[in-house]
């Protein structure tokens, strides 16, 4: 059996931690390979080592030289490195990478400092090889993953080896120059290294024992959920459940590799196990979790027979394709079409622009704008198998005192998707919350 375990910045944040992942990988014979983050915060109000290395690069760009953020960055390493009491080389590792900074003059390379110098560390503390991402992790000339390549180079890189450490979060272009993964990339590489070696089980340590049903800072102590499918878990994290970034679920589908997410700090929590739809069984809660973000705008247009206009849509599409904005829904009817896109998209002047545009192309008879809507997913394959739950959502949303003022479900009857004000957001999440998993 492998075992591909990716360890987050938690884990990493100082030498008690990393001693915590030691021996969770030293229990288990079948843990062969380990991704890991950057260190993280060690305590409320401290830096997290990656945000450190991003002012970094900004110093090297004013300056040309890194600044105080880079100490501070080598004092944590220093640090650890004692704490572990391990003869590793920290300070001539740290005067090389401070060379290469400095040199490279690049973001994504400062950045992913943190995430090379904790993998090295941690192959110290193991006794086991170090892989770079560098060497292993390959981008196409557009910055995107070249996977036939990288899980070559990776399977080879990694079974050569019986235990061995690869640094999250990064890659390299076709010319070498180093490229990160959008924050929170080490889930990515990790689900990268466990299908680059056919793992058995793709495990990711956290701080957290697995995906709770709902946020614990608006519910306290919501349950847990034992399995989820991977479906399932798309649509928690793209709404916000944050334990997983959301693009690191497609490695390991392809090959039905499953996840299982587990607290470093309680290694013997269940955790939350992830499965392909094969090895999905039902586990009675009609809904599986809720999730959800604020702020998104609305822009509603109405037209008359807009549903025999051919083009329709295609022409207000081409306004957001323009400005390079993208849209999160789109509930229809026969005369009205919504398009519901996050308000960071719409900044600056944008979405004047964006309805101008949209008005020209299909002069719709009205076209409106609702800001600071919420959006809230409930998420569930028992949705489908129970009659009545569309019934007992509204009911409990309506009960709060809550106006709805949206409602999309998805084709796969997955997921129902409710926009309320922002304002209201925290009061329908305990609504919906309390109907389906206090009164099931």
């Amino acid at each position: 059996m492998i075992k591909v375990c990716k360890f987050g910045g938690t884990s990493m944040a100082d030498g008690t931690t990393m001693l915590r992942v030691r021996d969770i990988v030293r229990s288990d014979a079948a843990r062969r390979f380990i991704v890991v983050s950057a260190p993280g915060k060690r305590y409320s109000g401290d830096n997290k080592i990656t945000d450190l290395l991003y002012e970094t690069a900004r110093d090297v760009e004013k300056t040309g030289h890194v600044g105080e953020a880079f100490e501070k960055v080598c004092a944590r390493f220093c640090s650890t490195v004692r704490e572990l009491g391990l003869g590793f080389p920290i300070e001539e590792v740290l005067s090389a990478t401070r060379e290469e900074i400095e040199q490279n003059k690049s973001e994504d390379f400062t950045a992913s400092r943190g995430e090379y110098l904790a993998a090295r560390v941690t192959a110290a503390m193991l006794g086991a090889a170090f892989v770079d991402a560098r060497d292993t992790i390959k981008f196409d000339e557009n910055g995107k993953l070249d996977a036939e390549k990288t899980y070559s180079l990776l399977k080879d890189a990694l079974l050569s080896h019986d235990r061995a450490v690869l640094a999250g979060f990064y890659g390299s272009m076709p010319n070498g120059e180093i490229r990160t993964f959008s924050r929170g990339g080490s889930d990515i590489s990790g689900a990268i290294a466990a299908r680059a070696v056919l793992a058995d089980v793709y495990e990711n340590w956290t701080d957290v024992s697995g995906f709770l049903a709902c946020d614990p800072r608006i519910v306290p102590s919501p349950a847990g959920i034992r399995t989820l499918s991977y479906k399932e878990l798309r649509e928690l994290s793209y709404m916000g459940a944050n334990v997983l970034h959301s693009e690191s679920i497609f490695p390991v589908r392809e090959a039905n590799i499953p996840i299982h997410i587990k607290n470093t700090f309680r290694p013997e929590d269940e955790g939350t196990e992830i499965v392909p739809p094969e090895q999905y069984r039902f586990g009675g809660n009609v809904v599986t979790g809720i999730a959800g973000k604020k702020n998104f705008t609305v822009i509603f247009l109405e037209k008359s027979l807009m549903n025999s206009e051919v083009g329709f849509a295609y022409r207000a599409l081409a306004c957001f394709m323009k400005y390079g904005v993208n849209f999160e829904h789109i509930p229809s009817g026969i005369d009205t079409m919504s398009f519901v896109i996050d308000g960071e998209e719409l900044k600056e002047g944008v979405l004047d622009r964006l309805v101008e545009d949209i008005r020209a192309a299909v002069s719709p008879d009205s076209i409106r704008v609702f800001d600071d809507v919420a959006l809230l997913a409930v998420v569930g394959h028992g949705m489908t198998k129970s009659v009545g739950t569309s019934a007992r959502l509204f009911d409990a949303i309506a009960n709060a005192g809550v106006n709805v003022r949206m409602i999309d479900q998805g084709s796969s009857e997955l997921n129902i998707i409710v926009g309320v004000d922002n304002g209201s957001y925290e009061r329908t999440v305990r609504a919906v919350y309390e109907e389906f998993f206090k009164h099931h």
